[in-house]
């Protein structure tokens, strides 16, 4: 009988509630077409359509070494990249198919290199893997959900094994246990209609992975998210539950927390543009300046950001999402310490922007120039021991403006003297120590 260990829990948890910034990496065969990595499924290829891609990949440019580098200048501290998409296509030597990258002409373990160049960079590493596959012979065809035949009625008849399926999905993740060294993140996608938990053998799943790494952190997704039976959200975990909740293109209002009202570790996952897979003529990505408030939003809520790239044919990170990832660099250098192993505040959400908390330091952020002194709501003046602004580590007073006297209770800070401007207009940052704590 599967007890549920909150000691085990928070201790292989510690990392992933501290490093609060990753980057997802979706890429395979689906960047040649460059139309998302669902191509296959929207447009109802068939598989001999599909193999042309497969015969044509060779990402001549793919260093992963590059994309680490940038990773982490970006202030990322972990990754996850997508060992096997939906297509069913492996990035990894599986010795259980020959849909896999070292059978195309880049001849190359594509897994591999990704593991050894972001553990070079000291990043933790995660995998991706899809618990659908469109390539298997194993995996239902016709009226299913997604399967890019699932309308064709040449398969209405087919005859398919599933157990066979799980036995093969079953053996590529126990090849990813055993040939990668330590992975800290297994993210599997995803759960739909009758296809959840059991179905997948989920406790068998689990069971294996954690007997080569006990402390790697699993995503909630053997389970149908919102589903009744969801343990993760109903506040009794099976032991398939996985360890994180990972809402998908929202950040939730308030947070994430199980129906008792107790918090749950989350991760919200989220594209620079509006695809996952390389689209080439999506060039709608979202500025730096505004990922750099949603990253604060996510930690202010308790919360991590998993932040996409979409690689092209030829291996590259588009050069968008790479200049998006160094401007937030830049913001994380000087700012970083309001991020790592910061959570919520119980403090109320200031209309100006948000607060995370380390400890007995709260971190004031400023999105919004404000006319005359920032009011630091939630406290009271003989609450605060000291403030400074992080980037530089300046000492920034209580602010003794006559304007202000006419709120005795209110601690107010001046974060941009007589300028208009803030010092950083993306997110100006306060800290504020407590009365009590030590710098």
């Amino acid at each position: 009988m599967f007890q549920f260990d909150r000691a085990a829990y928070d201790k292989r948890m510690e990392w992933f509630n501290h490093d609060r910034f990753g980057l997802f990496i979706h890429w395979g065969l689906y960047a040649i077409p460059a139309r998302g990595e669902w191509v296959r499924s929207r447009e109802h290829m068939t598989e001999a359509q599909y193999r042309e891609y497969f015969n044509a990949f060779n990402p001549i440019d793919y260093d992963p070494r590059a994309w680490a580098k940038a990773a982490k200048a970006a202030g990322m501290k972990y990754a996850v990249l997508t060992a096997k998409h939906h297509d069913g296509f492996c990035l990894f030597d599986s010795k259980l198919t020959d849909f896999k990258s070292t059978n195309t002409p880049c001849h190359r373990d594509l897994v591999r290199e990704y593991v050894e160049a972001f553990r070079a960079e000291g990043l933790k590493v995660g995998l991706y893997y899809s618990l659908l596959d469109w390539n298997h012979p194993d995996y239902p065809h016709y009226a299913d959900a997604h399967h890019p035949m699932r309308d064709n009625p040449d398969w209405k008849d087919y005859k398919y094994d599933f157990n066979k399926y799980l036995d093969y999905m079953h053996g590529q993740v126990r090849e990813l246990c055993e040939n990668y060294g330590k992975i800290d993140v297994f993210w599997f996608d995803f759960s739909y209609n009758d296809m959840t938990a059991e179905k997948w053998r989920a406790t068998e799943l689990v069971r294996m992975i954690r007997s080569y790494w006990p402390d790697v952190i699993i995503d909630s997704r053997l389970e149908a998210t919102h589903s009744p039976n969801n343990g993760l959200e109903n506040g009794e975990p099976n032991e398939y539950s996985g360890d994180f909740a990972g809402p998908e293109q929202i950040i939730p209002p308030e947070g994430v927390t199980n129906r008792k009202g107790e918090p749950i570790a989350w991760e919200a996952c989220i594209t620079m543009n509006h695809h996952w897979g390389y689209a080439s003529a999506d060039k709608e990505f979202k500025p730096a300046s505004m990922l750099v408030r949603k990253l604060v939003e996510c930690v202010s809520k308790g919360g991590n950001l998993l932040l996409n790239v979409g690689p092209d044919a030829r291996g590259r990170i588009p050069r968008e999402s790479l200049e998006i990832l160094a401007e937030i660099g830049r913001w994380m250098d000087d700012n970083g310490e309001s991020i790592y192993g910061c959570g919520r505040s119980s403090l109320p959400k200031p209309e100006y922007g948000r607060i995370t908390q380390k400890g007995s330091t709260l971190y004031y952020h400023i999105f919004e120039p404000q006319i005359g002194a920032i009011p630091l709501t939630g406290l009271k003046k003989e609450q605060v021991k000291s403030m400074y602004l992080v980037r530089d580590g300046s000492e920034r007073p209580i602010s003794d403006e006559w304007a202000t006297g006419q709120y005795p209770d209110i601690p107010f800070v001046s974060a941009n003297g007589e300028s208009v401007r803030l010092p950083d207009e993306t997110d100006t940052v306060i800290a504020v120590e407590l009365a009590g704590s030590a710098r």
